[in-house]
């Protein structure tokens, strides 16, 4: 009822008058950032200055909160992702709804997770890997950027086609720790979003990524097959990047904010930006087609989630 009234809300011809904050729910140094700060760049001629903010925990879910809390005025949006979907799902208590907490803006990207282990570990692809895991149980765990995350949800689904629910979880609050720990060998693998960084380590031998979880091999990457065609089928797991604004928040708003990101995401020199850093670039979004898209992964991975047994407290 709040989104449907805000839809008729009268014009703010003065928006924006102030700074506005993206809120992004994981710590520097992941995808979330290198799609984040871009775009915040291109929206200074339209938007004027916005201001990036990290702000980890809860595997995302307190910025999530954070802005399902402020003020409904166009000053506070969230960078979201799965996060928004998987924690909804898994939680008992879950701190929002992301179809009623939210006013959707603009799908910007979608990307998904990687494979990857510390060069040390005796394996060179994924089929090793799945050979090892199974040979040496209790032996291997995987680091992600936290509980619910869209990251963990693609480990539990790896531990579930595998065969190898040993493989132990430890969750970070954010991807940047978890790759850090990775690189020092003090976890032998990790399932981060794929991201420029990620794909630097990878490419100068500190870690080695064997496969990522999407339908199609990455433009970013198409050196690295996907984990079905390494012999892993239904080993898909993708993860979004959109813009998300308090529910209530005008719809014209709404509409200056999306009418933004479509012309941003029409210059190709943004395109590749989104490219290189491992994420696909949605031309054509709106908040219509963003809410169409998180109700289609809710449904996707409600069944997936139950039968992994994934819970979110």
């Amino acid at each position: 009822m709040t989104g449907a009234l805000a839809g008729r809300a009268p014009a703010q011809s003065n928006y924006p008058d102030r700074v506005i904050r993206l809120m992004v729910p994981f710590p520097p140094g992941g995808v979330y950032d290198a799609v984040a700060r871009p775009w915040a760049d291109r929206m200074k001629t339209s938007l004027g200055s916005i201001v990036v903010e990290n702000m980890g925990g809860a595997g995302g879910s307190l910025a999530a909160a954070a802005v399902a809390r402020a003020q409904p005025d166009g000053y506070t949006l969230l960078l979201g992702g799965g996060l928004l979907v998987t924690n909804f799902i898994a939680s008992s208590r879950a701190a929002f709804n992301p179809l009623t907490d939210f006013e959707p803006i603009y799908l910007l990207t979608v990307t998904g997770a990687a494979i990857v282990i510390n060069p040390s570990l005796p394996v060179q692809d994924l089929k090793q890997l799945v050979d090892y895991a199974r040979a040496n149980p209790g032996k291997l765990s995987y680091g992600s950027p936290g509980t619910g995350s869209a990251n963990h949800l693609a480990g539990e689904l790896f531990k579930s086609l595998a065969d190898a629910q040993h493989i132990v979880h430890i969750p970070y609050r954010g991807a940047g720790p978890a790759m850090s720990d990775l690189i020092s060998g003090h976890i032998p693998m990790a399932t981060p979003n794929v991201s420029i960084n990620v794909l630097e380590l990878h490419r100068s031998g500190k870690v080695r990524m064997l496969a990522v979880t999407t339908p199609n091999r990455l433009a970013a990457a198409p050196e690295i097959p996907t984990a079905v065609e390494a012999g892993l089928p239904g080993m898909i797991a993708q993860n979004f990047l959109g813009l998300f604004a308090p529910i209530g928040t005008p719809r014209p708003i709404v509409e200056q904010i999306s009418a933004a990101s479509r012309t941003a995401l029409g210059d190709p020199e943004f395109q590749r930006a989104l490219v290189t850093a491992g994420t696909e670039p949605v031309l054509d979004s709106g908040p219509e087609k963003t809410r169409r898209f998180v109700e289609e992964e809710i449904a996707r991975w409600t069944p997936i989630i139950k039968s992994v047994g994934l819970k979110v407290e």
